[in-house]
């Protein structure tokens, strides 16, 4: 009997103990969990990256008047070197499309790594950059296929990427999928959820908004100029606005914002691009659709200007043919869609900034980096850009854009012989109807 008791004992004594263990677990792991809604840790102290130089120039200076010339210096840098590359032409606007692409993608994942690595997720930094590697080989793949039909016909091997493009890219994402899944550790769970869906976020704002850009791009770099002009100018302009006449706040999101500066900018960067647009809708170089040409392996960019680029006679509603002194005025019709463009960059277009407030806000910190000085990181630059590039894609999709003769031929190019041969005669026969033949 005695050696029962003991047994019985003993049993209840281990179940006792895994017991504890159980909800013990439960609470380490509801601690570790309770992170992602609490302060991980403190936020990183700012750090200064002005040049020594010119820190020791503005010394003398109050830090308002101080900032407003750092900011100003490294504003016209940017700038210049943006100019700078247009006029190297298309490709090089897509490499820097896609380094500011994956600069913000680095900012934006560093940041949640630098808040959570005490936690030592495994995989997360790794599994980031192959999403965004796998995203990329999508959306990349697409505009190959789109606007490359013919050298993607002369190169055998790219023929069988393209034809299984998405079934690769889908099986590229898959298998980033099962790692993540691997990589789960126990007390760890939400955390890793939270992460993943945080990688993902970044993706669709960073990825696939450069990705519309760069579509923007192709229709004619004046689809990419003069909104990507026009973010600037309603920036730089709402900025002076706020600095000399500003006293009435805005957003508590972004305290130095002013409503002076919301509506000076407004009217500045309507006024900007209506005549920005003016004087870049004169140039074959800027309206012209961007093409791949084969013969010479480089974009060529030649076209008879469409509609939207030739001047038109417009009357001068009878209320301000008085005033102006006018009965009629010419004007491309871009210039009456860059008001479009104008308005939403000015009204909508900071929304995206007090977004990107909004998480800075979330994480205690001033800054998504500080690679330029005056500004913070890339991401503070762009923040508005990326929103934009959404409009104007959605825009040109609606309301600009007819068929594409690229995709029509990357088809048929891919069709049987005897299905091209058809569709010639079919189409020797419509022309010739309309007497082009």
């Amino acid at each position: 009997m005695s050696e029962l008791r003991r047994r019985a004992a003993a049993g209840e004594a281990e179940h006792d103990h895994s017991d504890r263990e159980t909800v013990e677990d439960k609470y380490v792991e509801a601690d570790a969990d309770s992170a992602v809604e609490g302060d991980v840790t403190d936020a990183p102290l700012p750090t200064d990256s002005t040049p020594l130089l010119l820190n020791n120039a503005l010394s003398g200076m109050s830090s308002r008047w101080k900032n407003w010339w750092i900011r100003g210096i490294f504003s016209l840098t940017m700038i210049t070197l943006f100019f700078f590359l247009i006029y190297l032409g298309p490709a090089m606007l897509i490499l820097l499309v896609s380094a500011i692409q994956v600069k913000c993608f680095h900012e934006i994942i560093s940041i949640g790594h630098r808040f959570y690595k005490s936690y030592e997720l495994p995989w997360f930094r790794t599994l980031s950059w192959y999403f965004l590697l796998c995203v990329n080989y999508f959306f990349y793949g697409e505009t190959l296929a789109d606007y490359f039909a013919t050298f993607v016909q002369r190169e055998e091997s790219l023929q069988f990427l393209i034809r299984y493009h998405r079934f690769i890219s889908f099986a590229l994402y898959v298998i980033g999928f099962c790692m993540f899944v691997l990589s789960l550790v126990k007390k760890h769970y939400r955390l890793q959820f939270y992460m993943f869906g945080w990688t993902h976020v970044t993706l669709l704002i960073t990825v696939t908004q450069s990705h519309l850009i760069i579509q923007n791009l192709f229709e004619g770099i004046i689809w990419f100029l003069v909104p990507v002009s026009i973010v600037i100018c309603n920036d730089i302009m709402a900025y002076l606005f706020g600095f000399f006449f500003g006293r009435t706040p805005l957003i508590k999101l972004s305290p130095k914002k002013t409503w002076e500066g919301f509506i000076g900018g407004f009217f500045l960067t309507i006024i900007f691009g209506f005549l920005f647009s003016y004087i870049l809708a004169q140039f074959q170089y800027f309206v012209c659709p961007v093409e791949y040409n084969s013969d010479t392996n480089s974009f060529s960019i030649s076209c008879e200007p469409s509609e939207l680029f030739s001047l038109h006679s417009y009357t001068v509603p009878p209320y301000l043919q008085s005033l102006l002194g006018w009965t009629s005025v010419r004007l491309y019709p871009f210039q009456i869609h860059s008001i479009a463009l104008s308005t939403f960059g000015s009204l909508i277009g900071p929304f995206g900034g007090f977004f990107a407030s909004g998480f800075k806000r979330a994480f205690k910190i001033k800054d998504f980096a500080d690679t330029i000085p005056g500004h913070g990181g890339i991401m503070d630059r762009f923040d508005c850009q990326y929103l934009m590039a959404t409009f104007v894609h959605v825009y040109i999709a609606s309301f600009i854009r007819g068929p594409n003769p690229s995709k029509v031929l990357q088809q048929l190019l891919t069709l049987q012989p005897e299905q091209q041969l058809n569709i010639y005669k079919v189409l020797k026969t419509h022309l010739m109807e309309k007497g082009v033949l």
